[in-house]
């Protein structure tokens, strides 16, 4: 299984391009894709997901190997199996006998070992035919410590303490300790990695955790490049359009492949946020194309470009909407973390439709911003307050003043600035912010 997903926190754009080339290369290469994601999704992308009545992608928290992907699940045996049975299955799997209960609660494993401790145990039957012997209940001759961990466990978390431990064999169990398998100490030392396609990011800070120990086969982005490692070479394709969902429609058009108009209304919606509806500096002509495309496959081609305006107005003011939001979730639902040489840094960035909304509350963006640079150990992390009608943006910075102080915008009072004409922080801020640190 491949999973096709975006950078955390994601917006609108790293769903949608999660959606769309998990489809694409499902249809296209045959491959078995899941599109997945790392948080929540925001206002504006629920409205998108419930406009086109589209499931959002799965909750991938971590890529760590766990241990359901190197579970057993032979089928296990009941407590009154005789032992000649589980002796038998055991030979032939190499593997020890599960015996389970009824509820399939874990009972014991049947080894080698545990029957040599049974036996010995039962001196009396020591001149016992041999059919008596193995004929006892698998149950009784089991051995009944075996450890446990959960399917969801991160096998990394305990292999340290597994590889020093003497003993091989381990249960998998459910969340309510059900039986689902088992696992054994050679299965921990190489366990296979997770497979993952990233879209909308190439920056490992921006990934989903664990990332190291998951297999990356594709990047497919529109941001700078960033610090994805890989052991071997990788399809890795970023381009300067305003949005990843522009680079999974084109290859949907390369493959004369047509998207269900959910898929299409999800690319159309990651490609109108990413460009704030075309106003961005970031929008290309790629883009503006990409864009008449999908909407013909989400609206149909009578009247699409009067439907696409209005719907991108509607998206827009979903995402705009400050009033039921906590300053904490404002800097954090779109944060991106940078690294500028030792300095760690990160911008979040909000859309409204009028300043009006957030200048009463800005000393509780400050208060939330120096909480996110003591929680993450940055330098200082800011806030991009852009107004989607006018297109300017308001920045609020917090942490150590020295690394923002020298910013070229006008001052518009303690840790902000304006900055008229400013809507990209991709294009516009990062660079600035960029340039500053390092020079």
């Amino acid at each position: 299984m491949i999973y096709v997903v975006g950078h955390r926190n994601p917006d609108t754009d790293t769903i949608a391009s999660a959606l769309g080339y998990a489809w694409l290369l499902h249809e296209r290469d045959g491959d078995d894709t899941v599109a997945a994601r790392v948080g929540t999704p925001n206002a504006q992308t629920k409205f998108a997901l419930n406009y086109f009545d589209v499931e959002e992608p799965v909750l991938l928290e971590d890529a760590s190997p766990r241990f359901e992907a190197i579970c057993n699940k032979a089928q296990p045996l009941p407590p009154e199996t005789p032992l000649a049975e589980a002796w038998r299955m055991h030979a032939q799997t190499k593997r020890p006998a599960p015996v389970v209960d009824r509820f399939r609660n874990p009972v014991g494993m049947v080894t080698g070992q545990s029957v040599f401790e049974y036996l010995s145990q039962r001196l009396d039957m020591a001149d016992a035919p041999f059919s008596q012997l193995i004929g006892v209940p698998s149950g009784d001759a089991c051995d009944l410590n075996v450890p446990k961990f959960l399917a969801t466990d991160r096998i990394s978390d305990y292999r340290d303490s597994v590889l020093r431990a003497e003993r091989d064999d381990f249960w998998v169990v459910s969340s309510n300790g059900k039986y689902i398998g088992t696992c054994t100490r050679a299965d921990m030392i190489r366990p296979p990695k997770m497979q993952l396609v990233l879209v909308d990011h190439n920056e490992a800070n921006q990934a989903v955790g664990g990332l190291n120990e998951a297999e990356v086969l594709e990047v497919l982005d529109h941001h700078r490049i960033g610090t994805i490692n890989t052991t071997i070479p990788i399809a890795f394709h970023v381009d300067t359009v305003g949005s990843c969902s522009t680079l999974v429609s084109e290859r949907m058009r390369m493959a004369r492949l047509s998207p269900p108009p959910g898929i299409a209304g999800m690319l159309l919606s990651g490609l109108v946020s990413d460009t704030l509806g075309f106003r961005s500096p970031t929008t290309t002509p790629r883009d503006r194309a990409s864009a008449t495309w999908l909407a013909w496959h989400s609206f149909g081609v009578d009247d699409a470009d009067s439907k696409l305006k209005k719907y991108a107005d509607e998206l827009l003011r979903a995402g705009a909407d400050l009033s039921d939001r906590s300053a904490q979730d404002m800097v954090s639902t779109d944060f991106k973390a940078y690294e500028a040489g030792s300095i760690k840094f990160g911008v979040a960035q909000v859309e409204v439709t009028t300043f009006n909304e957030i200048s009463e509350r800005l000393d509780e963006v400050r208060a939330a911003l120096r909480a996110l640079t003591e929680q993450r150990s940055l330098g200082f992390a800011a806030l991009m307050i852009t107004d989607i009608v006018e297109s300017n943006s308001l920045l609020v910075c917090a942490g150590e003043p020295r690394y923002y102080e020298r910013l070229p915008f006008s001052r518009k009072g303690d840790g902000l600035w304006d900055m008229p004409g400013v809507v990209s922080r991709k294009k516009q801020l990062l660079p600035t912010l960029l340039g500053m640190l390092q020079g």
